[in-house]
């Protein structure tokens, strides 16, 4: 017989006289109810086992974690809680489980730290499925979203010879040997004699060939693995992760704040309306942990309010010199609570200036503009001024900068004078350069860490916890 999902069954509208179901224990109790689970819903369904006729030996093999098959009615629950419950009429055991191993026990209640290191098992938690779904969901509304506008979606390369960033933390990548490794005669690596012929590293960005694809094709979208070869162990970066990057022509800078408030707003309200059940146990599950916090810690909204908050408001545009004057003259900054206290222009802005502007001043989502170019990439169109570029962040509360974007240098002459002021080699991206040479055009465009965006709608606060597999420094197991 064809197996149902639970969350199927729990859906149904009406009792079922033949149904099966398949999943995992989560709880076995009175030697008689089972809660199941199959992923499909963080809701168990309850299988009352008929325990007088079940064998003693099926019985003890009913653990939590086992995989069984139950096959019975669909009835009316007689308990509080439940639509609907299984009468169990067969039950099979599809995999033991030995409940004195089995390190994920819900009586123990494990810690994050914990759960971690068994991330191979961690899914099997009612936390980390529900975050799963929650980033499943959230991804398809990434896809949907473009695609509804008509976006091409470009895989760009995950071994690249370019550095967006400019930032020098990457990941080689390289087929030489290790152990009498080819030099050139100056001592060099000789990357001539390697696969590519050239030095090589895994992307931190496909900013720069999704530009090409725009100038072709309009509206470009990529959403794929970037690399960091940061050694940063905080709760706000990972050495792998994936970027949501949009690239448009003929958008300016205005345009593309338009689509990035528009763009989030959509994929959390898709995600809001598919996934009630998952958030509202993560918003509890928030709560419950806010609880042991002290006060001045603890978060001013709950979890749903905070997305509506992000639904609800129209976000607020800043200029990064408005931002500067308000920063200065701000309560905390006068009193030195910042970590980074602001005294002039220049300043590179924080993640605690970033929330104060959006969670204290404004109270609502921020987006700061125009900022100063010497801290900024080189690809950033130049303002007339000389000194700031059409730059763009997007402050979220509780989370501080979400997406950041620019509205491109099309200029050639003036992306080449940036370009040797940096010491980047012309030669290096001539096919960069090669899109302002012919047929140039006012384009713009801006990168969102998946995993940020899934940290701020899950309400999670390790960003290790919204990735199936972490990879950080000193840790790539799984």
């Amino acid at each position: 017989m064809k197996h149902t999902k639970v969350k199927d069954l729990l859906n149904s509208t009406k009792t079922l006289h033949e149904i099966n179901a398949k999943g995992w224990v989560r709880t076995f109790r009175n030697n008689q109810f089972i809660a199941l689970n199959d992923g499909s819903t963080i809701n168990n369904i309850q299988c009352v086992v008929d325990f007088e006729n079940t064998s003693e030996d099926i019985l003890k093999r009913i653990t939590t974690g086992a995989a069984v098959s139950v096959t019975g009615e669909l009835v009316e629950s007689k308990g509080a809680g439940q639509k609907y419950e299984i009468q169990v009429s067969k039950l099979e055991i599809l995999g033991d489980c030995d409940a004195e191993k089995f390190p994920i026990q819900p009586k123990n209640k494990p810690s994050l730290d914990f759960l971690r290191e068994n991330a191979h098992l961690r899914a099997r938690t009612n936390m980390f499925g529900a975050i799963m779904r929650v980033r499943s969901v959230l991804s398809f509304a990434v896809h949907n979203y473009f695609q509804e506008k008509g976006f091409v979606y470009v895989n760009t390369p995950i071994i690249t010879g370019s550095d967006a960033e400019g930032a020098g933390e990457m990941f080689k990548v390289t087929a030489l040997p290790f152990d009498g490794t080819p030099r050139t005669e100056d001592g060099k690596v000789n990357y001539k004699e390697d696969f590519f012929g050239k030095e090589t590293n895994l992307t931190v960005s496909g900013q720069l060939e999704a530009e090409t694809y725009a100038m072709a094709l309009g509206q470009v979208y990529t959403f794929g693995p970037t690399f960091r070869a940061e050694n940063s162990n905080t709760s706000r970066h990972l050495a792998e992760f994936w970027m949501i990057e949009p690239e448009v022509a003929f958008n300016d800078l205005n345009d593309n704040m338009d689509l990035a408030e528009d763009f989030i707003q959509h994929v959390i309200k898709y995600t809001m309306d598919k996934c009630q059940d998952d958030l509202k146990f993560l918003e509890a599950r928030l709560l419950d942990e806010e609880k042991a916090k002290p006060q001045a810690e603890r978060s001013e909204m709950a979890l749903l309010e905070k997305l509506n908050f992000v639904l609800e408001n129209n976000f607020k545009r800043v200029s990064y010199t408005e931002a500067i004057d308000i920063l200065r003259d701000c309560t905390p900054n006068k009193k030195k609570k910042f970590n980074y206290i602001i005294n002039e222009w220049g300043a590179d802005l924080q993640s605690e200036h970033e929330r104060y502007l959006v969670e204290k001043h404004f109270k609502c989502p921020v987006i700061l503009f125009d900022y100063p170019a010497n801290i900024k990439a080189f690809y950033m169109r130049l303002n007339e001024d000389g000194k700031t570029v059409r730059a763009m962040d997007i402050l979220f509360p509780g989370i501080g900068e979400i997406v950041g974007g620019s509205q491109r240098e099309e200029r050639f002459d003036v992306l080449v004078e940036k370009m040797k002021a940096l010491g980047i080699d012309e030669e290096e991206l001539w096919w960069y350069l090669d899109t302002r040479r012919f047929g140039s055009a006012v384009h713009s465009g801006f990168g969102l860490g998946f995993e940020r965006l899934v940290l701020f709608v899950t309400g999670m606060t390790n960003i290790r916890d919204v990735i199936p597999f972490p990879r950080t420094p000193m840790n790539a197991e799984f």
